[in-house]
């Protein structure tokens, strides 16, 4: 064993495949839908972020904070933080796929397209963490993950359709915005599968975070440094507002939850939690912005729910 590597007793016990996690036990349900309703509330944030500063810069300003913060946790709850060589391979590559590259695409996704959109093509994640669980982490596709995943596929297809009549701006521009969108899903969707493997369990999840934000940070600041220039900044009190909302409650509270979650559950179902975020965001935008709901969105959201309860109701076959 490499000297520099962390003793395996960090390590927690291994869930993802040899114990049953029931989705509506409240270890599991509640975090669940705090992520859900966190990240359902940030797409209108990011859209606001867009005004003033390059999208590489927020995204570096949001992970200082995040990264920040869980640090500040990890000493806190006397974590170890030392990764040693390999760990800190793993938060480099994790920092790379979640918190540059998949922030990177959505923010300039929403360049282009509705926030509204961009959230609903998130809930695609479930497929990209299906194959990819199966495909590297030999994760078993129940048939009642499948039929529920295909329910809820035809209810984002639905709102996806309500939210693509809305979006302004020619079929070109739209499909700008799709484009980076499913670059940042495929980016999650490999964050997601690394936290599902059991090299990566032996390291606590809130000290690779917090290393995983650093590099994210430090990475999105070199990038944005050489492409857009020296660090700008919105002086209006919701932008500021906006990054430490972004980086605290929708970064450090929710990310530790959703790969804790990912682990207990494995990553396809813990991404359903991206099939609730677009309703959640519709919710909201009830709530403060007079959204109304149009039979479509109804219908759309109806499925996504029904899809949800039949797919995280499936169980795993004894192997």
């Amino acid at each position: 064993m490499n000297r520099a590597d962390p003793a395996p007793a960090t390590a927690p016990p291994e869930s993802t495949e040899t114990q049953e996690h029931s989705f509506f036990a409240p270890h599991i349900l509640l975090p669940f839908l705090l992520v859900s309703l966190i990240w359902g509330s940030t797409w209108l944030v990011i859209r606001d972020q867009l005004n003033v500063v390059p999208p590489s810069w927020s995204v570096t300003y949001r992970f200082i904070v995040a990264g920040a913060a869980m640090f500040a946790v990890a000493a806190w709850r006397r974590l170890p933080l030392r990764l040693g060589t390999r760990g800190q391979i793993f938060a480099v590559l994790l920092g790379v796929a979640q918190f540059t590259l998949n922030f990177n695409f959505v923010y300039r996704a929403e360049l282009y397209i509705t926030s509204g959109l961009v959230a609903v093509l998130f809930a695609l994640l479930i497929i990209p963490n299906a194959i990819l669980g199966r495909i590297f982490l030999g994760q078993k596709i129940q048939t009642g993950f499948i039929i529920g995943s295909i329910i809820a596929i035809f209810g984002v297809a639905m709102l996806f359709i309500h939210e693509y009549r809305a979006a302004p701006g020619e079929l070109y521009i739209v499909a700008l915005g799709v484009g980076f969108t499913v670059l940042g899903i495929l980016s999650a969707s490999v964050a997601n599968v690394m936290q599902a493997a059991k090299s990566l369990k032996v390291y606590p999840i809130i000290s690779l975070l917090a290393w995983a934000m650093l590099w994210g940070a430090l990475i999105n600041a070199v990038y944005a440094f050489a492409t857009v220039g020296a660090p700008t900044w919105d002086a209006r009190w919701e932008y500021t507002a906006g990054i430490l909302w972004l980086g605290i409650a929708a970064s450090a509270v929710t990310f530790p939850l959703y790969f804790t979650l990912v682990r207990q559950i494995g990553a396809a179902k813990a991404a359903y939690s991206s099939v609730l975020v677009p309703v959640t965001a519709m919710t909201l935008s009830t709530i403060f912005e007079g959204y109304v709901w149009s039979p479509l969105a109804m219908g759309g959201a109806g499925l996504a729910m029904a899809g949800l309860l039949i797919a995280m109701q499936a169980r795993k076959k004894p192997v």
